[in-house]
């Protein structure tokens, strides 16, 4: 067996792509200055990765699953528990959570799943509003992350079983097309509950003050709801039970906190991380560099990739690779030293075309000491698959680390 060494994995949420005729043909990762991620593909070896699985939403938290080895068949749950553990909030057996966007509505059309990134006191604030116009001791909101929060149901007459469409999948869409509606006859009333909701919330989030500066500010609303991802809360084998390791996890998103707090890693809380471009970069570097220290697998997890993806804005996505590299990725490698594992991947693609995340297998690029190059020279969609580590699914990419 080869010796187990300390692991660094770089998370680059929505960073693969396709080739644009803009970049000549090239990815937002080609067109990138990226030495940092470079240097693990001169330096290891290079493959792809199976993030989402057909039968599977397109979905951050299935694909982060997959990178850390889960068993989707058996362990997924939704986003909803995974979000509601992040923020603390226990969940019994008869509750059901939803991850609840706040979003940006004109003449019933979305027009942004975030709510122009709105602020966190001016979604705590609206979240309070609507907790106290629409909540009860069954249906309580809670406060996440900016756009990000959580809807819980509590009784037996609520069902997690409700097909719900993702909102960053649907923007131009009108709300009206996408009900959440029920997958099996005993969430009847739980899909009819969310449509209400969804019907309520606009007239009490528009009359609320925040609305009415957003609005002479000539900025976004965010004056609608969008519940998605429903579940209960499940069990999850450790990453210690699995591969007899400790692990910390670095994010400034909820959904990967709670799948941290799920595998019994420990959630390392950086001031200024924000889930977007102004994230506190070399505060997420120097968290890894110290939690090197201590565990065995550092999740360094950057969501601004992703949110640019979904905005379909070239420049940032390029910007935010290029930060991620020389912000994050060089300054830990460096710190580190060559005896540190290190990997490079995204959870999965988000086409700036698209502004969607796709099944596409991702790039990925794996320094290991003591195992010889592959000859790959560059980290990229092109360039990868042409690697020794071949096409990986499932457990694979876990199992090549601590396996």
């Amino acid at each position: 067996m080869r010796p187990r060494h300390k692991t660094v994995i770089f998370l680059g949420d929505g960073m693969a792509d396709e080739p644009l005729p803009q970049l000549g043909n090239r990815t937002p990762l080609q067109a990138a200055r990226i030495p940092g991620m470079d240097s693990i593909a001169r330096a290891g070896r290079s493959g792809t990765l199976l993030t989402l699985p057909a039968d599977f939403p397109t979905s951050s938290e299935v694909a982060n699953m997959s990178v850390l080895g889960c068993d989707l068949a058996t362990e997924y749950c939704g986003r909803g528990p995974l979000e509601a553990l992040a923020r603390g909030i226990a969940l019994s057996p008869l509750d059901k959570a939803f991850r609840l966007n706040l979003t940006s509505v004109k003449d019933g059309v979305l027009t942004d799943y975030s709510g122009g990134h709105v602020t966190q006191a001016d979604a705590e604030a609206l979240i309070a509003a609507l907790n106290k116009a629409l909540g009860s001791t069954s249906v309580k909101f809670y406060s996440g992350v900016s756009y990000r929060n959580i809807l819980v149901l509590s009784g037996t007459e609520y069902s997690h079983r409700v097909k719900t469409d993702k909102p960053d999948d649907n923007h131009g869409s009108r709300v009206a097309d996408h009900p959440p509606q029920a997958a099996a006859p005993e969430a009847e009333a739980t899909a009819r509950l969310l449509q209400r909701l969804i019907a309520e919330a606009p007239a009490i989030l528009e009359s609320h003050p925040v609305n009415k500066r957003l609005a002479k500010e000539g900025q976004p609303p965010a004056n609608g709801i969008w519940p998605w991802s429903g579940g209960t809360g499940g069990a999850m084998r450790s990453i210690a039970s699995k591969y007899g390791i400790t692990g910390a996890v670095i994010t400034a998103v909820d959904v990967i906190r709670g799948l941290g707090r799920s595998l019994g890693m420990e959630i390392i809380e950086v001031p200024g991380a924000t889930g977007y471009i102004d994230t506190n970069y070399e505060g997420k570097a120097a968290a890894a560099i110290k939690a090197l220290r201590s565990h065995d697998l550092v999740y360094v997890h950057l969501e601004a990739i992703d949110e640019v993806s979904h905005a379909k804005d070239l420049a940032l996505k390029i910007k935010a690779i290029e930060d991620f590299d020389a912000r994050i990725i060089t300054p830990v490698l460096k710190a580190a030293g060559p005896v540190i594992n290190a990997a490079v991947l995204p959870d999965h693609p988000g086409p700036i075309a698209l502004g969607k995340h796709t099944r596409t297998p991702v790039p990925v690029s794996v320094r290991m000491a003591g195992v010889d190059p592959d000859g790959v020279q560059a980290y990229s969609e092109l360039d990868a698959p042409r690697g020794a580590l071949g096409a990986m699914q499932n457990g694979d990419f876990m199992q090549l680390l601590f396996g």
